[in-house]
């Protein structure tokens, strides 16, 4: 992963979205789990926050140190707090890399009574018409991949982390929360950020150039630019006594 187009294009979170769960918190000493290069992280310093970022990617983890979070490098599982608690885990465009059930078990030993674990996503959906020319080119290039719409694949995902923070049995029942924004994109912004997202990491830098090549021409085609729909969807529950 390049960590610096990672940061340069990554979007950030909606602030109404900060400010719920630290005003939602008993404190604002906050653990960001999969903090990356920091992205979410300096949001929540921004709301008043002391930050710890933990991350298992050492050039991720350096780049946010670098922007002024303090960040140590693990995975959370293997994580340890040597006797730290914190009034807020949070964990933004992470947690499905993260042992659903080992994760929430440490996050109940790390937060505070009263604390809560908050995990959360931007899941982006073009206006239809776009987004039936982007998946014209997936189909094209990748056409043993499924279609689906992103917010489609999320709401599986939320349902599996709900379920696996009741079963830790520490927590309340589990809520989810839903915060819509938009965000302008020109053509280059768009590709730049691209090869950041999920599997198109993983793409044959052929298969990555065809994608490139196809949805930028989507984009010409559509005036150079659009708007992006993205809903920032949220699991959070409280850590019980």
């Amino acid at each position: 992963m390049d960590a610096e187009r990672y940061d340069r294009t990554r979007p950030s979170y909606p602030a109404v979205l900060v400010e719920r769960i630290v005003a939602a918190s008993p404190g604002r000493n906050v653990l960001d789990v999969g903090s990356g290069t920091g992205i979410s992280a300096r949001q929540f310093q921004a709301a008043g926050c002391r930050v710890l970022g933990v991350d298992p990617d050492q050039r991720m983890a350096e780049l946010a140190r670098q922007s002024g979070v303090e960040s140590e490098v693990s995975t959370f599982e293997e994580w340890d707090p040597a006797g730290r608690t914190f009034d807020a885990v949070v964990a933004g465009q992470a947690w499905h890399w993260v042992d659903p059930v080992a994760g929430a078990n440490k996050a109940a030993q790390v937060l505070r009574p009263g604390g809560r674990l908050t995990v959360f996503w931007n899941v982006g959906d073009p206006q239809a018409e776009l987004a039936d020319a982007f998946s014209a080119v997936y189909a094209r290039v990748m056409p043993e991949m499924p279609a689906y719409r992103a917010s489609d694949g999320y709401s599986a995902i939320l349902a599996k982390v709900a379920d696996r923070i009741r079963e830790a049995g520490a927590f309340s029942e589990p809520e989810q929360w839903r915060f819509d924004w938009e965000r302008a994109y020109e053509r280059d912004e768009w590709l730049d950020q691209l090869p950041t997202q999920g599997f198109h990491t993983r793409l044959p830098q052929a298969k990555l150039r065809e994608i490139l090549e196809g949805v930028g021409a989507a984009i010409d085609a559509a005036g150079g630019s659009f708007t992006m729909h993205y809903t920032a969807v949220v699991v959070t529950a409280t850590r019980t006594d």
